[in-house]
């Protein structure tokens, strides 16, 4: 899960000692000017931009490249589901073949034995990564379950970006009463374990669905992941937004907007809330990847995508049953899982390190 980045960031401008330390805030021309002397040969000029040195930083970068490449892939391949499973399988997600039968190199077999053992792979086109326990295409799942996977893990990081950029700019900038309430909610949040508090939030919303006033969401709707995830990381973002947000409001250039009759909105969004770019665009790979484990934490639990769609949680959960007899069904999804936690992680890294003014690195001529 994410490393608590806030947990050291108290009320009252505290500042913390990790990545994200709100010290760092204060010293954007610091920043850039580091940057440009790690240039070889003087390649940056030392006004530059501090997006463009970061940006020739990451390229020198191969690896976290690499890994955004991956997952780029594998965001593709799951685009392309609908194509997969009408071309080259010929089966949709939720279709049983108990009875069907299929040759494989001159040998006829049965998709699900009458053990109820589902067959393995036969990489080929039909079944390539073998059947279910129901003899549904494990690939074509695969494939629609990562769509799932994906889908809820962006949407949610997106939704807990928003909702942690407005509560630490609120928080951070207004300070008194409305500082003292919006801490208070996260410090609720932040006191329960993410699974503990996914899945009882996941299973209320589940068995009940939610209604807030006209809008009704229906228990298996993937809005409810998606809002339970956004909810339980918020704190994690919020926190050290909140943190910078205090130390920026007492720069000069937030004093001269206010002099200048800058109102707080304008001040918090158009003068605060750019510095606090950087952080935020270092964060969000690394919700993603937290919010597409807890996906699956709360799907192979019961609290998540709820069957006959599939996710890699519940795919995972279908696996571990017959983990004896067709360990592909849960080595597959597993595998996927963790490809695209690594690529969102590695490149995540790799952003940091470019953006960060105080990281070293070793640049080759």
């Amino acid at each position: 899960m994410l490393a608590p980045p806030g947990r050291t960031a108290g009320r009252r401008g505290e500042t913390g000692s990790g990545p994200m330390a709100t010290d760092r805030a204060t010293e954007p021309s610091l920043g850039a000017h580091a940057l440009a002397r790690e240039e070889p040969g003087g390649g940056a000029a030392p006004g530059a931009a501090p997006s463009r040195l970061a940006w020739r930083r990451l390229r020198r970068h191969r690896a976290p490249l690499a890994f955004a490449a991956l997952f780029a892939a594998l965001v593709a391949m799951t685009l392309a589901a609908p194509l997969w499973a009408k071309h080259v399988a010929h089966t949709g997600p939720s279709t049983n073949h108990l009875a069907d039968t299929i040759e494989v190199d001159g040998r006829t077999l049965d998709v699900v034995s009458l053990d109820g053992v589902p067959i393995g792979p036969t990489w080929r086109g039909e079944f390539l990564l073998g059947a279910d326990g129901n003899g549904r295409d494990v690939m074509v799942r695969l494939l629609y379950g990562g769509r799932n996977s994906l889908l809820i893990g962006i949407a949610a990081s997106l939704v807990t970006t928003i909702a942690a950029v407005v509560i630490g700019l609120l928080a951070g900038y207004l300070r008194g009463w409305t500082d003292s309430f919006l801490s208070g909610l996260l410090d609720v949040v932040w006191a329960f374990p993410v699974i503990l508090l996914g899945v009882a939030l996941g299973t209320a919303l589940a068995l009940g669905g939610l209604a807030l006033g006209p809008i009704t969401i229906a228990g298996d709707s993937k809005l409810i992941p998606i809002l339970v995830i956004a909810i339980v990381y918020v704190p994690y973002l919020a926190r050290p937004l909140r943190a910078q947000a205090l130390s920026l409001r007492e720069t000069e250039f937030v004093e001269a907007a206010r002099a200048q009759g800058a109102g707080p909105a304008r001040v918090m969004f158009g003068e605060i809330l750019p510095n606090l770019a950087s952080t935020i665009i270092v964060f969000f790979p690394l919700l993603v990847a937290n919010a597409i484990l807890l996906e699956a934490a709360l799907s192979f639990l019961g609290a998540g995508v709820q069957p006959p769609d599939a996710s890699w949680g519940t795919m995972i959960d279908e696996g571990v049953q017959r983990i004896a007899t067709a360990p592909h069904l849960a080595i597959v999804p597993g595998a996927a899982l963790v490809l695209a936690v690594l690529c969102l992680n590695a490149f995540g890294e790799g952003v940091r390190d470019a953006i960060d003014p105080r990281a070293r690195v070793r640049l080759e001529h």
